[in-house]
């Protein structure tokens, strides 16, 4: 199963990603450093994250799937430094 999911920090910030296989234990590849930055480290000690699945598809092509990623960073403005972590596609004001 495809799927895109985002990821909600405790800060609020997210980060839109894809998975390719649909593993449960997937988190994304979110920049540690830019995350890292958001909290001290004894806000890192406890730390909890939400994944929600946004889309997902049995039949969807890696293409179609890499096209809905930038659909949903876009929608969700994840690229834009103070509401998420993605860094691309670029954020434009």
């Amino acid at each position: 199963m495809k799927q895109i999911y985002k990821i909600i920090y405790p800060n609020g910030k997210i980060y839109i990603g894809k998975d390719l296989t649909g593993s449960i234990n997937y988190f994304g590849s979110a920049n540690s450093d830019l995350v890292s930055r958001d909290f001290t480290y004894e806000e890192a000690k406890t730390f909890t994250i939400t994944k929600e699945i946004l889309w997902d598809s049995e039949t969807a092509t890696d293409a179609e799937v890499n096209k809905k990623e930038v659909e949903y960073i876009q929608l969700y403005n994840s690229n834009n430094p103070l509401i998420g972590y993605n860094r691309w596609p670029k954020f434009r004001e």
